[in-house]
């Protein structure tokens, strides 16, 4: 399904936390739950600075879902994230049995601006979310807002 004004607008929020969190001195990756009916029900940041590398939004995002939806209500709710999931995010994603996943940058756009901006090298292999969750319903990137995406993560890097 191709991405929405309206998807567009969630997607614009998730890109504004994670400038949040790049300038609360993180990795720039921000995520927002919304239910079925459009309602904003739970946002975060990136908070790996404090040494814990397992703080995506992503994953507070399934943790919260699971203790406060039920299953039903979590196949109908939509994550809009700054950048596609990490194998550890899709994997709980699915475990929780999340729906539509939309995301402004690519796992595979990521790879390409860490080799441009010289990332460190991550312990984990880079995978797309339908590499881990093959039943996935994933909509992105989106070209504009993967620009601002980009940009931030070179604001990290200096560049």
């Amino acid at each position: 399904m191709p991405i929405t004004d309206a998807d567009r607008q969630l997607l614009t929020r998730a890109v504004d936390l994670a400038e949040e969190a790049l300038i609360a001195g993180d990795e720039p990756f921000g995520s927002v739950l919304v239910s079925p009916t459009g309602e904003v029900l739970f946002e975060d940041h990136n908070h790996v600075s404090g040494g814990d590398r397992t703080q995506h939004p992503e994953l507070a995002i399934a943790r919260w879902a699971a203790a406060h939806l039920p299953e039903d209500v979590r196949r109908e709710c939509t994550v809009y994230t700054s950048g596609e999931h990490c194998p550890m995010c899709a994997a709980a994603h699915g475990w929780v049995g999340l729906g539509r996943i939309v995301y402004a940058s690519s796992t595979e756009q990521l790879v390409s601006w860490g080799a441009e901006l010289g990332f460190p090298r991550s312990p984990v292999q880079p995978l797309s979310v339908t590499d881990i969750v093959p039943d996935a319903v994933v909509d992105g990137p989106d070209p504009e807002l993967a620009q601002r995406v980009r940009d931030l993560h070179a604001r990290r890097m200096g560049g």
